[in-house]
């Protein structure tokens, strides 16, 4: 009656402490009486506009998201049937059909419960048989670890939901956020570009019904599986508070069905659509070079202003020959007699510019001369960029950098991305925007646009310059 009582305490309402009356699910997962929630809903806040939140975990929920949880109602409805049987209870005492005689022992080879006549039976002679209580212990214990068991698979099953439902929160905010980038993006733009909008749009629309969709279908899944587990839960607690012949009843089944359901653990997001969802600013970067090509014309004549860089020394490495004007820098495999300081790149064969940028909008040219074979990096880095020992050449590391070699060009992202040119840039404009976070790399003959870094500067930047490979080199224009 005990174990009853507490399996009906989990299948009441957090809301007015009865049974669950018409449960229905609200998306974060809890269960509520359809009434209790519907006034609950009907009460006002101090803010009409305040999204509702649920009552136990306080995550919003939508007024007209409930679903109905007909497996949960079932399993109430046993519940109370249950309850209903064990107080009416039986003063009978157990004896056998056959002899007439109370029931003392129990047959583990015949899983038969036995009179002292059914016990002196030659067919019962040479199997095991005990006394009920004492056959009655170890299978005690084997319902007791199920149990155990089947309660740990339904917490992770909650906690899985739990979880899950955060992640597609989250994605839906990500979606959400996508859009309204694409909705400012195409603000400005012409005709062709609002109809790449409406498909854009209508690919973020289709990716909100997906997530939705998948949503359902793991609630409904992760429903059905708590049901399932609830159900053997409560057959097991039910035949764990019955007297030792009624245990023993069929017990061994019982044990193998429990002991051989596996919890199916859902992820209410598809490895396909997180993919999707990760895929998607792909789909805009024709676009965005579109748009870039024309914010960096308009910014550059307007806005930017030729940097009068040169280099520093105290930062080349002893392979870079530097001109006299400091101008001007080569690559050689003779090291030079240059003093060692902190300053100095020590394996990396590169140098620095002076002075640096804390602020506004700079471009300095640079021409490229890999007649030789060989390569040279062109772009930025951190103040604090590492000098000593090996130098990732990447954006985690500080480096903004593109890399210029003998018939191709790679951009030096997280991880190195050859590029599609019409031509091998020879002479390359470097522009630093230093609040919006660009830089931006044209081949400066045929202004075409060659790659654009998109970051968040907090530290002093530097012009940044890399050389390998014998006779290459490079110069800044004047």
């Amino acid at each position: 009656m005990a174990s009853v009582s507490s399996l009906a305490d989990e299948v009441s309402c957090p809301i007015c402490q009865g049974t669950l009356r018409e449960p229905v699910t609200v998306d974060c997962g809890h269960n509520y009486c359809r009434a209790c929630l519907t006034r609950y809903c009907e009460i006002p806040g101090p803010d009409p506009n305040e999204p509702l939140h649920c009552p136990l975990c306080k995550e919003p929920f939508r007024p007209g998201g409930f679903r109905p949880n007909w497996q949960l109602a079932s399993v109430v409805e046993n519940i109370e049937r249950l309850t209903l049987v064990s107080t009416l209870g039986s003063d009978q005492e157990d004896v056998c059909q056959e002899h007439g005689e109370k029931i003392y022992f129990f047959c583990e080879d015949d899983e038969a419960q036995l009179c002292v006549v059914c016990r002196e039976a030659q067919e019962h002679q040479a199997h095991t048989v005990r006394f009920l209580d004492e056959a009655a212990g170890p299978y005690r214990e084997q319902i007791q670890k199920c149990l155990e068991c089947l309660r740990r698979e339904r917490e992770e099953i909650q906690r899985i939901q739990s979880r899950e439902n955060q992640r597609i929160q989250v994605l839906l905010c990500q979606v959400a956020t996508k859009r309204q980038k694409v909705i400012f993006e195409f603000a400005r733009l012409s005709q062709f570009l609002e109809e790449q909008q409406s498909v854009l749009l209508a690919e973020l629309e289709k990716l909100d019904g997906d997530i939705l969709k998948q949503r359902d279908v793991f609630d409904a899944l992760v429903s059905e599986e708590t049901c399932r587990f609830s159900t053997l839960v409560a057959e097991l607690e039910e035949k764990l508070g019955r007297p030792a012949r009624e245990l023993l009843t069929d017990v061994r089944s019982t044990l193998i069905r429990s002991e051989t359901r596996k919890c199916r653990k859902p992820e209410a997001v598809s490895q396909e659509l997180g993919q999707r969802i990760r895929d998607f600013p792909h789909r805009v970067l024709p676009l965005r070079r579109e748009v870039t090509t024309f914010l960096e014309k308009l910014c550059f004549e307007l806005d930017y202003e030729p940097a009068p860089i040169s280099l520093d020394p105290q930062t080349s490495h002893p392979k870079l020959l530097l001109s006299e004007d400091h101008r001007r820098a080569q690559f050689s495999y003779k090291w030079q007699n240059s003093p060692d300081n902190s300053q100095r790149f020590d394996r990396a064969t590169c140098v620095l510019a002076h002075g640096g940028f804390t602020e506004g909008r700079h471009t300095w040219m640079v021409m490229v001369d890999l007649a030789h074979g060989g390569s040279c990096t062109v772009g930025v880095v951190r103040e604090d960029v590492k000098r000593k020992g090996e130098l990732k050449l990447r954006p985690e590391e500080g480096v903004w950098a593109v890399r210029l070699a003998w018939g191709f060009v790679s951009a030096l992202g997280s991880f190195p991305m050859r590029l599609a040119l019409q031509e091998q840039p020879r002479q390359v404009r470097v522009t630093l925007d230093y609040e919006v976070g660009w830089v931006t790399f044209v081949n400066a003959v045929s202004q075409e646009p060659i790659y654009t870094f998109t970051t968040s500067f907090t530290q002093k930047v530097f012009p940044f310059f890399g050389l390998w490979g014998r006779g290459s080199s490079f110069s800044l224009s004047p």
